[in-house]
């Protein structure tokens, strides 16, 4: 795992496109997923996913080799080799496929069924005009994945992504593929959903001092992370248990999980009790939910405060042999 701290020390009065690359805060796109290379060295296939801010030339050039990739949303209308504009050339490339995909439910946006059209086709990108990048190639080969909504219910904002990847696409079914691919970035979004507005609340943090503030934001990641791997293990999975917790609070979950499972089958904990699942059952139980099938699974701030409440109970459970004087 890699990460990196910036302190800003006041307002910088050099614009952005005149610094360096080293000297902007996007370097950190670059210089995570080259730490993260030596990490994940044993993989078969990486893919890095990016929104809009890692629209960045140097990303496209300096991180995809053979057995790692990127996929990044296009915010920048750049020059292709033969100076057309990428966006110009997109909505150019005629529409080879239609399909209805789900979409979670955001802040401002409820969840609804998407009608996706989709185009793609290869570009060949130039490189910027800028003295920074000069040592990077002239032109990349890339492939653009164009999908917008159609027939957007009134009052509602389409969804247009433009997806450029260095995966090789040959078929409509890679394109579509690269679409879900990026649809999971919505599993960084909640991260970062949990770690700062409705869970840990990072931004109402009243530290003086960016050291604590930085203790600070490693033990609510690691929260965060937690409560990310419990929804993605809610439905299942192979996962076990020991990824997570550690033996004492494994003997809690199970003392929890007899008082919280009924006589009846429609309550009970549907999952191995050496996995992941089982403990996500519990804690959303924890958190509020239900626990009947045919509910809303849990989502992430019912986790966040399943955990919470778990951890009370765990540190009680740990003193349970504990003999007072």
């Amino acid at each position: 795992m890699s990460g990196e701290i910036w302190t800003r020390q006041g307002r910088r009065t050099v614009s952005h496109d005149k610094r360096e690359l080293s000297d902007r805060e996007s370097q950190r796109w670059l210089s995570n997923v080259i730490a993260a290379k030596p990490l994940l060295a044993g993989a078969a296939t990486v893919t890095v996913l990016g929104d809009r801010e890692s629209d960045i030339f140097a990303l496209y050039a300096s991180v995809a080799e053979q057995r790692f990739h990127v996929i990044a949303r296009s915010m920048h209308d750049r020059k292709l080799a033969d100076r057309a504009g990428l966006h110009a050339a997109s909505d150019a490339m005629a529409a080879v496929d239609r399909r209805d995909v789900p979409l979670p439910a955001r802040a401002q946006r409820p969840a609804r069924s998407a009608q996706l059209e989709l185009r793609f086709g290869a570009i060949e990108l130039a490189r910027p005009q800028t003295k920074f990048v000069d040592q990077l190639p002239k032109t990349l080969s890339l492939t653009i994945v164009d999908v917008r909504e159609v027939n957007a219910s009134p009052g509602v904002e389409p969804l247009h992504w433009r997806l450029l990847t260095s995966h090789e696409v040959a078929g409509t079914e890679d394109a579509w593929r690269i679409v879900e691919w990026y649809k999971q970035r919505w599993i960084i979004e909640q991260f970062f959903r949990v770690l700062k507005t409705q869970g840990f609340k990072l931004e109402d943090s009243q530290l003086g001092t960016a050291d604590r503030l930085l203790k600070l934001v490693a033990i609510a990641a690691k929260a965060a992370i937690i409560t990310i791997q419990l929804l993605q293990a809610r439905r299942g999975g192979q996962q076990s248990v020991r990824m997570v917790f550690t033996a004492n609070e494994i003997a809690a979950l199970t003392a929890l999980n007899q008082t919280l499972e009924a006589r009846t089958k429609r309550l009970k904990n549907p999952h191995p009790p050496d996995s992941l699942a089982w403990a996500a059952w519990i804690i959303g139980r924890l958190g509020g939910w239900d626990g009947y099938p045919s509910s809303k699974p849990p989502g992430p701030i019912t986790f966040k405060n399943g955990l919470e409440y778990f951890h009370a109970v765990a540190a009680g459970w740990s003193l349970r042999d504990l003999c007072m004087p």
